[in-house]
């Protein structure tokens, strides 16, 4: 055999079914989901929240005084949320997501990104 026919074997073999008029397996597209999360009475509602990669979480600050959404190991940081405000964040890739409210320590919360 031959390099040439060795190399039109392994590119037969390492092209995609679509390249020869079959269907390549489709690969499931899933919509991002928004999940919304109350900063109200010094607590943020609910204080565990699953969520998908992609996924939205939108904080909305219901209190009288600016909050905070401010990971753990600070990672990610709203700044000041001011009353009847809201953040957005993208949830990022899966793991687990402490944080707390950098001017009220004691309201902490997490996320669980499957």
């Amino acid at each position: 055999m031959n390099c040439g026919k060795l190399a039109a074997l392994a590119c037969a073999a390492l092209a995609p079914a679509w390249a020869h008029g079959g269907s390549a397996a489709a690969v499931p597209t899933r919509k991002a989901v928004t999940h919304s999360v109350s900063i109200e009475n010094m607590q943020f509602q609910p204080s565990q929240v699953t969520v998908h990669a992609g996924d939205w979480l939108v904080f909305s600050n219901k209190d009288l005084f600016p909050h905070t959404v401010t990971a753990l190991d600070r990672t990610f940081d709203s700044q000041a949320i001011a009353p009847g405000a809201s953040w957005r964040y993208r949830a990022p890739k899966p793991g687990v997501y402490a944080y707390q409210c950098t001017f009220h320590p004691t309201m902490q919360a997490r996320f669980t990104v499957r």
